[in-house]
Parts: C-alpha cells; structure tokens; sequence
C-alpha cells in the first residue's frame, strides 16, 4: 500500500508538480522579454544626419519599427520570443536551446535551425505530459491552424498548419532539415506518457499574414548547445538525464531511513501527533527525491 501511494504520488508531481518550475521560469522570461522589447526600442531608434543648407546639418529621427527582426540567436536558456497557438490554448514564452534544463522553461528553439520569422525551418520542441505540459495538444491541430510567432523586437509572424500532425522516430532528423521558404516544426514525445517516439507540426509562414521574413546569418556550429543543422536531434531533452542517476538514488536512500524512522516511531507510540510529527519531514524529502528521478527518467515527456 506504501509503494502504491508513493507512485501514485509520482504521477501527480509528474504531472503537476513539475509545473511549479515551468511557470516560475515563465514569469521570469516574461519579464527579461518585457526587458529587451524596451531595450531593442531604444537602441533601434536611428538618427539619420541629412544637409538643410550648405556647411549645416539636422538630425532625423527614424523611429523603432516593429516589423524589424533580431537576426542573431540568443545564449542558450534565454528568452526568444513568444509562440501562441489558439486553436489548443498555447501561450509560452519560448527560449533558445533544447536541453532538459532550456525544457524545464518552456518550449525551446533547436540551435542547429533558423530563427522564426527567417527563412528557412525554425524547429520548436516542447513536453507534452510535465512541465506544463506545452505542446501537449498538438494532435488536435489541422491544416489552416494558426501558429504565432512574436520575436524579441515585437515582430509578429503567422504560420498556419500545413499538414496534419504525424509521428516519426527520434533519429528521423529530416523533419527539421532546413527549406528554402519560411517553416515552422514543432515537435515533442509522442504518445503521452512516452519518449518512443515524436509528434510533429509542419506550418508555413503566412506572407499576408506576417512581417517580411529576413535572413538568418551564418554563427557558429560547434560551442556549448551549439550543433549543426545536419546534426540536429528531435529534443536531446525529451530523454532522461544521466547526471540526475545518482542524487535520486541517494534522496531515495533518504526518504527511506526518514520513511522507517516515522514508522518505528509511529509503531512505538501510536497517537495522531506521531503521524503528523512524521509527514512533514517525510514529505520534505520526498519532494528532491521525486524531482531528480523525474529527471533521470524519459518517461512522462
């Protein structure tokens, strides 16, 4: 009965639990976009020096323009912009990187790809069961749905679906090769509960839709988080973690000692108190026992 309740306990950290660092993560990349939206407005304001007269100048001020795109990818865990999807309720903050710890913020751009609102196909893997579970409907969407972009310099771009969504396997890396018109991928474990496979969402930018698509520069291809786009895996984060092995097992043989603890002393002296007395430090380390096996486990992506 012990063991049952335990997992059953799991399941809802699983589910729920994990939310608690996903929507902390969210309100701070919320506020950092906010931040960098006032900044690309100061910085982008231009002041063009043309002649009045002969030997004198004025200065002319260009304002900042919305419909301007960042061209360069931001460190990796950082905010990139924002991706809503009303058909299934998605409103994140999406950050650059896939790594289990760019996941945990939010939906994340694959580094091997071009940016949204680039030419090319910008890649976006996201959980569908943990960590608020972002991309977690994306079997519900069809062809025409719209996908919307926001970037870091308030540009908007709007992606509709191409083609109904459709499951591949993780080596299955073609679905994010790059094209020659403005796409979108959005990928994540499939089915729920499960990292077997990846559901995937192929869009299309809509030109009438959105601001002019730009070019993606050429950046580096080697570096921290940083791979080639022929190299490009479906979410390294999707899987399990191994570095979080062996702090589970050692929070594991934790709650297990504070566990028998509170039972020989529950068997000792058999009163209400003695049960409360006991669950919360029971409870207490339970909880980074739960988020580090969480994470050494693929399941539940």
């Amino acid at each position: 009965m012990a063991v049952g309740v335990l997992i059953l306990l799991f399941v809802v950290y699983q589910l729920w639990g994990t939310g608690i660092f996903t929507a902390r993560a969210q309100d701070r990349l919320e506020k950092n976009f906010k931040q960098q939206i006032q900044a690309a407005e100061n910085n982008t304001v231009r002041r063009a020096r043309t002649p009045a007269k002969p030997g004198a100048t004025t200065t002319t001020t260009i304002a900042f323009s919305h419909r301007v795109a960042p061209l360069s990818p931001q460190p990796d865990g950082e905010v990139e912009g924002a991706i809503q999807i009303p058909k299934i309720g998605v409103n994140f903050w999406y950050v650059e990187g896939t790594s289990r710890d760019d996941l945990k913020k939010g939906p994340g751009h694959y580094p091997g790809t071009p940016l949204p609102g680039t030419l090319g196909n910008a890649g976006i893997a996201g959980h569908r069961t943990t960590y608020l579970h972002p991309f977690g409907d994306l079997d519900k969407l069809h062809t025409g749905d719209d996908i919307i972009i926001t970037t870091l310099a308030g540009t908007v771009f709007d992606y509709k679906v191409s083609r109904e969504p459709f499951d591949v396997y993780p080596t299955e890396v073609w679905v994010v090769a790059n094209t020659l018109d403005p796409q979108l991928t959005l990928t994540a474990c499939t089915p729920k509960g499960s990292a077997a496979q990846r559901i995937v969402v192929k869009a299309t930018l809509s030109t009438k839709q959105s601001a002019p698509p730009t070019v993606t520069p050429k950046r580096p291809t080697t570096g921290p988080g940083r791979t080639r786009p022929s190299d490009a895996t479906l979410a390294e984060g999707l899987s399990g973690q191994q570095r979080s092995l062996k702090p589970s097992v050692v929070w594991g043989i934790i709650v297990a000692l504070v566990g028998l603890t509170w039972w020989w002393a529950f068997r000792r002296w058999r009163h209400p108190r003695t049960w409360l007395v006991g669950v919360l430090p029971f409870l207490v380390a339970l909880f980074p026992f739960y988020v580090y096996l969480e994470r050494a486990l693929p399941s539940g992506y």
